[in-house]
């Protein structure tokens, strides 16, 4: 793995590695204090993020590391105009690794095409969060021994939801996952992500009720309702509050049940939830801080490579608006087979 921009590019084999290296360190940390001494990662953040952004810089910290980097892109040469392409060429002479948000889809995977140093995706958009999934997987390994064979709740927004659609193509990987997808259908999965559970023969049911399936779960991954990634504010005040777990709707739930959250949340998990032994969203947190050092002691540690050369782009051919190459014309025009259609490379969005 020279990058992570999207889980797909990890293999069964690759993640069972990073999984044993995370639970390594989680039993024996100071085996690991020194593990990325003298190696330096940049964190540039474009969107806010709490636990993201804390949790990377805590988990370089605690492997012996050192961090620089942003929170607001309005303090850097960005406001002046400076290109995407600039900034990572700039950033990844002075880091080892690069770990970076932002609002457009297919960001971090524009920045891999000229970074000398291993790109990190802490965020694209509406699109994935690659690291948001070791964080989801490492807490059903260890709280549950397993993944496979689980029966899978996602409720929410799964349209912009970029955890979801990270999730979803991490759990391709595994054996008999069955997926009760939970949203209104303006907030339904895009056609990309079905097109993609299809293609890899993933069982899958939509729903728009909760209580009916909540039985029915080993894992139930709540989402909140974007206000950040809803062009009509309207259709935000229609869509927040449609989903609010409860104590009572818990009572019919498996004893076991594993209550998830990628965080923050807003009013979709009631306080009287967090005592419940089943909420488990706050240790998943912090587990993500654990697979985080796990990632960076393997991609930091790689030497510099100066990336291929690749097309100058002079318009997009994606006509999603929120794309990477909306803005960045230079960008090379990229295609992907999904679903046997012609694809987005960047934000995987169908090309029309």
């Amino acid at each position: 793995m020279r990058h992570l921009i999207d889980f797909g590019d990890l293999s069964r084999a690759e993640w069972d590695s990073l999984y044993q290296r995370c639970s390594d360190i989680m039993d024996h940390p100071a085996d690991f204090m020194d593990a990325c001494r003298g190696r330096v990662m940049a964190s540039l953040f474009y969107e806010p993020s709490t636990r993201t952004n804390f949790s990377f810089q805590t988990a370089m910290l605690r492997v012996g590391g050192t961090v620089f980097g942003f929170a607001d892109p309005k303090s850097t040469s960005t406001a002046k105009g400076e290109t995407l392409k600039d900034t990572i060429k700039m950033v990844s002479g002075y880091a080892d690794v690069v770990v970076m948000r932002n609002p457009k889809e297919g960001a971090a995977k524009a920045a891999s095409l000229y970074s000398d140093v291993p790109v990190i995706n802490a965020g694209d958009g509406g699109h994935m969060h690659p690291t948001q999934t070791t964080a989801d997987l490492t807490t059903i390994t260890r709280l549950r021994g397993k993944v496979d064979g689980l029966s899978i709740g996602l409720c929410g927004d799964l349209k912009n939801g970029r955890t979801v659609h990270s999730l979803i193509k991490a759990l391709a990987k595994f054996k008999g996952i069955k997926f009760f997808l939970i949203a209104p259908r303006e907030l339904a999965v895009p056609e990309y992500m079905r097109a993609f559970m299809r293609e890899n023969d993933m069982w899958f049911t939509e729903v728009t009720g909760l209580e009916a399936v909540i039985p029915q779960l080993d894992v139930l991954y709540m989402t909140r309702i974007q206000r950040e990634r809803f062009v009509d504010p309207l259709e935000y005040e229609r869509c927040k509050g449609i989903y609010v777990l409860t104590r009572r709707k818990l009572d019919r739930a498996r004893k076991d049940l594993l209550v998830m959250h990628p965080l923050p949340r807003v009013d979709e998990i009631s306080i009287d939830v967090d005592d419940d032994p089943r909420a488990v969203y706050f240790e998943q947190a912090r587990y993500g801080m654990f697979a985080r050092m796990a990632l960076l002691t393997d991609l930091a540690n790689q030497e510099r490579m100066r990336p291929d050369a690749v097309e100058i782009g002079v318009k997009p051919v994606c006509s999603n608006p929120n794309c990477i190459t909306q803005t960045e014309h230079y960008l090379p025009p990229l295609v992907k087979q999904n679903g046997g259609v012609d694809c987005c490379a960047y934000c995987d969005k169908e090309l029309r």
